[in-house]
């Protein structure tokens, strides 16, 4: 069966459909929404020469796809991201190869001397990963929680003074608070990358505006006025939820008020009629662990951070 690959068709609603469809059914962990995809394409910044691949047969159907792109915001020149996922059902056509194939040309073309890509730590996984050059570095777990039958910690029924818990709705006027936040938190969380995390209008753009982002889930707990900790949540407008980030200011550790932001989102979010709850732990990140396993939350899955030197054209 002959395979093709071509770039995302931004104004195609059906091809964000297929990519959809293709990402869950190869990472059915993940939140992925057509709206969604056709934000990546559509917010990417242009010194991150981001593309959406997508591998079809010869009769047009997408049975893969690939992400990618050069890490602008990084301090360290060269370095890169390439995601791919085939459908279960079509694998063995090589429409994996021919989407790394296609990332890494692109990539190296645009000065990228190395590559990282998340693999599914499943034995045909890390071997295709093997085979292409690619080698292991750390790994991450996802987590899920059955939402509707949990028997989630009650929230407190008075709060400490000067504690307050607000939606990340109440900061629409002026997000900042939030932005500095999570970049205080994102600098201490084992990462992909380093980050220079300290351009607000890519925030906002990127992250603030993203449509996977729940502001009314995404629950904020303030102390004396000032932002001390956040959950993040992301929702596919159905079922699904994920806490996409959650910290604590330094100054606010120890007090427990990340369970308490967490605790807050996660009730509103069953009662908003959310069925499944995802979160995503890197393994050496115990702390984090312990405070998902308390809440319920069980490993599904664990990924592998592979990396791999690329040949600059």
């Amino acid at each position: 069966m002959t395979v093709l690959i071509r770039d995302l068709r931004p104004n195609d609603p059906s091809d964000a459909e297929s990519v959809v469809r293709v990402r869950r059914s190869a990472l059915p962990f993940m939140i992925t929404t057509a709206e969604g995809v056709a934000f990546e394409v559509g917010s990417a910044h242009p010194d991150a020469h981001f593309r959406l691949l997508v591998a079809h047969t010869g009769e047009g159907l997408v049975i893969g796809t690939a992400q990618l792109g050069i890490a602008y915001d990084s301090p360290e020149p060269g370095r890169s991201y390439v995601n791919a996922y085939v459908d279960p059902a079509h694998r063995g056509l090589g429409a994996g190869s021919l989407l790394l194939r296609t990332a890494e040309e692109h990539l190296a073309a645009r000065g990228a001397v190395d590559t990282y890509a998340w693999v599914l730590d499943e034995p045909a996984h890390r071997a295709f990963a093997g085979r292409r050059g690619y080698r292991p570095s750390r790994s991450a777990h996802f987590l899920r929680l059955d939402l509707a039958a949990a028997a989630l910690p009650p929230l407190p029924q008075t709060l400490p003074a000067g504690v307050e818990l607000r939606p990340a709705s109440a900061f629409a006027a002026d997000p900042r608070p939030l932005f500095e936040a999570d970049a205080e938190t994102t600098y201490d969380e084992p990462g992909d990358l380093a980050s220079d995390f300290d351009d607000y209008e890519d925030w906002l753009a990127h992250t603030w505006n993203s449509p996977s982002l729940d502001k009314d889930l995404t629950t904020v707990v303030v102390v004396d006025g000032v932002v001390a900790a956040f959950t993040a949540a992301q929702t596919d407008g159905a079922t699904r939820y994920a806490s996409a980030m959650t910290g604590t200011l330094r100054a606010f550790r120890g007090r427990g008020l990340a369970k308490l932001a967490k605790t807050a989102s996660l009730h509103r979010a069953r009662a908003a009629g959310y069925t499944e709850a995802f979160t995503g732990n890197d393994s050496e990140n115990g702390p984090m662990l312990a405070i998902n396993t308390w809440f319920g939350y069980e490993i599904c899955a664990t990924e592998t951070r592979y990396t791999k030197k690329l040949e600059t054209v």
